[in-house]
């Protein structure tokens, strides 16, 4: 099934067909095709299935978390505090969007809410300080992709419930890589500076300008803080985090900083709902599939050719980022995480490759994939929010894209820069 799966469902792509309806379709052809109608039951009474569960419910919660802190004008909170923090240097307004991201993520663990909110932000702002719109807009995407990775995220809620591994243990060790992808970024801005022509450093923010910056930031900058403490001391769930999260930011929008008000609840809610639904309908879906899959003995099937290749780890995980690399040129980092994580997961930890190590290899290599041509996702929001066209955006990240796969290389064959925060933690072993 699998030989002929693929090329199905690349070929309803590029017929323009939404990714939810190829996951389905493609299968359902086969099975039909085969003479499998029964199976057709199964295949999509488990799309519903695949989302009934309640640590999905994390994803809703999560997705109205941003929004109510998009809403409530935090995001430009954040903004001016990487400014007070960051815009003396020379290119300080593209730092300043580095860091705005990093700190987003700890927010809403979504690259496209980064974009969204960031980037209607900072790319006019840039293109008036001097900086061309196609490179405020390369970074904007490039920065972006660091939302899924530090905690809170999306994906690893999906991959802990696909896989049964511990969602804290995710969160923790996504710190690391995510700060390495704002590093390197940042460390291309300082190296591009004289090439590009970026302006020169503003004035040095007085350490009373960073104190009241950082006063006014406290409040969103202890989300992430509430989520992880609370996480990782047994008081809550993540869904009950998420939900947490979502009361702590309605109060902070309300009460603290008053920018929310009750007639806006109705639109935040809408949002959010629909942007829930489409992250759930592709987990089910995927989902789904998977369950069809496993009948056709797929996973042994690939299993086998993998591990046919290579008995090396090292080789191993070499030719899985290549695969994975090219999977998210096409696919969407949660319904990837659903069709293979079950089939390459239980390959590595067998050749004695942390699973958790595992894990945030594969979640960080399919979230850079939102940045690559022909299908990411994050390239299309850019191009929407800078005007620009989606080949321009692509070509512009470039630079930015080969930092991106040096941080994956490097979490890949030095384990320690993960596992390490969780391994602290008492997490892994």
């Amino acid at each position: 099934m699998l030989n002929l799966f693929l090329p199905l469902f690349l070929v309803l792509l590029l017929m323009g067909l939404p990714v939810f309806f190829g996951l389905i379709a493609a299968p359902g052809l086969l099975l039909w095709a085969n003479g499998q109608e029964r199976d057709l039951v199964l295949l999509y009474r488990n799309v519903y299935n695949g989302m009934d569960s309640f640590p999905l419910m994390a994803i809703p919660f999560f997705m109205m978390a941003g929004e109510v802190m998009n809403r409530s004008n935090i995001t430009l909170r954040l903004v001016e505090f990487s400014q007070a923090m960051m815009g003396h240097l020379r290119g300080g307004l593209a730092h300043v969007n580095v860091l705005s991201s990093m700190l987003f993520a700890g927010l809403s663990g979504s690259a496209v809410a980064d974009v969204s909110a960031l980037g209607s932000m900072l790319i006019p702002a840039m293109e008036k300080q001097g900086y061309t719109r196609r490179f405020a807009a390369a970074i904007t995407a490039a920065s972006s992709i660091i939302g899924p990775i530090i905690p809170p995220s999306g994906i690893m809620i999906i991959y802990a419930y696909v896989m049964g591994e511990s969602v804290a243990a995710l969160f923790l060790a996504g710190i690391v890589p995510g700060i390495l992808i704002g590093g390197g970024l940042m460390l291309v801005i300082h190296l591009l500076a004289d090439r590009y022509d970026l302006p020169a450093a503003t004035r040095r923010a007085s350490w009373g300008e960073r104190g009241q910056a950082s006063i006014k930031a406290i409040w969103p900058l202890m989300t992430p803080v509430i989520i992880l403490g609370g996480i990782l001391g047994g008081v809550f769930t993540p869904t009950e985090a998420a939900a947490v999260a979502v009361g702590y930011s309605v109060l902070i929008g309300m009460f603290v900083l008053r920018s929310l008000r009750l007639a806006d609840l109705p639109g935040i809610l809408t949002r959010a709902g629909i942007t829930s639904a489409v992250v759930l309908l592709l987990v089910g879906a995927a989902m789904a599939f998977k369950t069809v899959a496993s009948l056709s003995h797929t996973p042994e099937l690939l299993a086998s050719i993998i591990l046919g290749l290579s008995d090396n780890p090292l080789v191993l995980l070499l030719l899985i980022n290549l695969l994975l690399f090219v999977v998210g040129m096409f696919l969407d980092a949660g319904p990837a995480i659903i069709i293979l994580g079950p089939i390459l997961g239980p390959i590595f930890t067998s050749l004695g490759v942390d699973s958790v190590h595992f894990a945030i290899v594969m979640a960080v290599n399919l979230t850079v994939g939102l940045l690559t041509p022909p299908m990411g996702l994050v390239l299309f929001v850019t191009s929407s929010v800078s005007g620009l066209r989606v080949e321009t955006v692509a070509r512009a990240t470039l630079p930015f894209l080969a930092v991106e796969i040096v941080v994956i290389f490097l979490i890949t064959y030095f384990p320690a820069l993960s596992l390490t925060i969780p391994r602290l933690a008492g997490f892994v072993n």
